[in-house]
């Protein structure tokens, strides 16, 4: 094999997958799979860092496939863990699409929905399973997972379960599978946290990291509208959508459900009826489901989402990402707006900004290292007057802020109160305050 693979016939792979490989259309090696397949081949445990969007999955799909072979058994040998359903099912989908020529039994396992069928599933024999990791625990509490067989553990998307808070899951999961496996960890960005997971999880890992952690793809064109309010935010959205020609498969993501509904009903009320669909953790199993193959397959131009929805869109041709909420727990920038610019296509990211939201927007420049050039505000677009309860509402967040980086400052409310108390003069000792004649006693 050459130092630096450049095609996947470079690979120690068989040509069962090499088939499966053409079939998909994948003709050379993304950096990522470049540094980590030849890795996870030769039995490291591996650190893979990456932006979302270049290859990841591929990256320690193949060489388990590889590894694992053929079926064997009736127990499983090989987990595959990712932190929501949506992911889950795009990593199955993804394997199964690369095992095509083998006998491999690659099961997926999640919540949403009863656990009745996954056990049977299960019951029939698997040699991987994909899953989140409370539904692993669920099945394997219900004495319906055999473990003791399991040789290779995958964490898919790690900053995320660290943000979802999974991490005691996990914990739980290593004390019931083998000591003695392969470990592989594979993550969009590096953040402490991950960092502390890695060393506890890893055993002397080999990193391969094809990009600075928390980089955006270079397919990615970025940009930022600052907007007054939420009205405005909503008209703006409005006027992009109906005015911009290539906006031909867009995915709006919002930080709350309420916003989600709010903003998919707006839209098709008034901007795209019949075009728009909305998933976040409230939705249906079903729901969810067919809204993802509806935005797949073209049916539908819009789809809205929440952050926890956002790790399973797996959609090449998705032609713009819109953060119509600036996200509070910075990472998930990365990951919102890589769903745009996947392989190898180019992509817009555009985000709306409040006042607010300019904190966190700084934030998320620091760690992405760049700068996002602002946008004015397209002619036509109605800038709304600023309710008094949101105009309050945004005053109070930012002193909050601003008190989280200085514990010290007391705020903008604080400063008010004490500025009427300095201008208002006592007075002198010995004299009387001036009373009101109406108040004078007669």
């Amino acid at each position: 094999m050459s130092e630096t693979p450049t095609t996947f016939q470079d690979f120690a792979l068989n040509k069962q997958l090499w088939q499966a490989i053409e079939e998909a259309g994948y003709t050379a090696p993304s950096p990522v799979q470049a540094k980590a397949i030849p890795l996870v081949l030769a039995g490291h445990d591996v650190l893979g860092i990456a932006p979302t969007g270049t290859g990841k999955t591929a990256a320690y799909a193949l060489p388990l496939l590889m590894k694992i072979k053929y079926a064997k058994g009736e127990h499983v040998r090989a987990v595959v863990l990712a932190p929501t359903r949506e992911l889950v099912m795009q990593i199955h989908k993804e394997m199964l699409r690369f095992a095509q020529f083998t006998d491999l039994r690659i099961q997926a396992i999640y919540g949403g929905l009863g656990p009745k069928t996954q056990i049977e599933n299960i019951q029939k024999g698997v040699d991987i399973l994909v899953s989140t990791p409370g539904r692993f625990l669920e099945i394997y509490q219900k004495g319906e997972l055999v473990t003791k067989h399991i040789n290779t553990l995958v964490l898919d998307e790690a900053d995320k379960m660290m943000d979802m808070g999974f991490m005691h899951q996990i914990r739980s999961i290593l004390e019931v599978i083998p000591v003695k496996r392969q470990n592989l960890l594979f993550s969009a960005t590096f953040p402490e946290k991950v960092d502390r997971l890695s060393a506890e999880f890893l055993e002397f890992p080999v990193r391969a990291e094809v990009a600075p952690q928390a980089t955006t793809a270079s397919t990615i064109a970025q940009k930022v509208y600052e907007v007054p309010n939420f009205l405005t935010k909503i008209n703006l959205l409005g006027h992009l959508l109906q005015n911009q020609t290539d906006m031909e498969r867009v995915i709006v993501f919002t930080r709350t459900k309420a916003n989600a509904d709010n903003i998919s009903k707006f839209l098709d009320r008034k901007i795209i009826p019949g075009q728009v669909r909305v998933i976040h953790a409230n939705k249906g199993q079903n729901s969810r489901i067919n809204a993802m193959e509806e935005f797949k397959s073209g049916n539908i131009k819009v789809l809205v989402a929440t952050d926890v929805a956002a790790r399973g869109i797996d959609v090449s041709m998705v032609s713009h990402v819109i953060n119509f909420d600036v996200p509070i727990i910075y990472e998930d920038y990365v990951h919102r707006i890589g769903r745009t610019g996947r392989a190898e296509h180019e992509g817009v990211a555009i985000t709306f900004m409040t006042q607010v939201e300019a904190y966190h927007m700084a934030k998320i420049e620091k760690i992405i290292r760049m700068n996002i050039p602002t946008q004015p505000i397209p002619a036509g677009v109605k800038v709304e007057d600023t309710p008094f309860d949101e105009h309050q509402l945004m005053a109070r967040e930012i002193d909050l802020l601003k008190r989280k980086d200085d514990p010290t400052f007391k705020g903008a409310f604080h400063e008010k109160k004490e500025l009427k108390k300095s201008t208002f003069k006592s007075p002198q000792k010995g004299k009387k305050r001036p009373t009101n004649s109406k108040n004078r006693k007669k």
